[in-house]
């Protein structure tokens, strides 16, 4: 205490506590990059204050608006896995790479778009160029419109997935070109979760691992 030039353990009896300052909070690398005419929404809070995040626009963007590259780190194996998200994987010297996210501070804001559940609600196409990965707009996108993305036909196959949309109801809405063969489901032998392509019952088995 500098007023009666005592070492203290804890808050000074006779003069009290100090008055704490706190830092100003700075926000992540991936919300720093979102631009002015996005803006994020917390749709859901979960346990724990974990936040559910979609990104929505705030004025018109015109269709064939480019995004990107995406922002992650090269990963043999997915850390990250979130079944509202895309699972992204890019060519890089011949070897095939996760785009992982394991924080905000490690990505940008591409990584809060959530995935497509149906053709009408689908926004943005994903595709890989030059070994990165860009989102495109396939249509005019309204003020208070949440951005959605699904992969290009090419990519999917990239991808192991098909090129279709899967609706709630198990009905299918074709993304064209549609895939000549689509990839069948994969099933977890763990849980019996069903999914998409190989891609994400991997990542989803590393999650069983984990557990063990």
């Amino acid at each position: 205490c500098e007023d009666c030039g005592k070492s203290l353990i804890g808050e000074c009896k006779l003069h009290g506590p100090l008055i704490r300052a706190k830092d100003r909070v700075i926000p992540s690398r991936a919300r720093l990059t979102l631009p002015h005419y996005l803006t994020l929404r917390v749709l859901e809070l979960r346990a724990g204050n974990q936040q559910i995040l979609g990104v929505f626009a705030k004025k018109v963007i015109q269709k064939r608006t480019q995004f990107g590259p995406y922002v992650g780190q090269l990963s043999t194996k997915l850390t990250c896995y979130d079944e509202s998200r895309l699972v992204l994987q890019v060519l890089k010297d011949g070897g095939k790479y996760f785009l992982d996210t394991p924080n905000e501070d490690c990505g940008n804001w591409m990584m809060f778009v959530r995935l497509a559940q149906n053709q009408e609600e689908q926004t943005l196409v994903a595709y890989q160029h030059c070994g990165e990965v860009y989102f495109t707009t396939v249509k005019p996108i309204e003020p208070h419109t949440e951005l959605k993305v699904w992969y290009a036909a090419d990519y999917a196959k990239f991808m192991e997935a098909s090129a279709v949309f899967i609706k709630e109801e198990s009905d299918v809405c074709p993304l064209p070109p549609v895939a000549k063969e689509p990839v069948d489901p994969s099933i977890c032998s763990s849980c019996g979760s069903t999914f998409a392509t190989f891609a994400l019952l991997e990542s989803h088995q590393c999650i069983h691992k984990d557990q063990v």
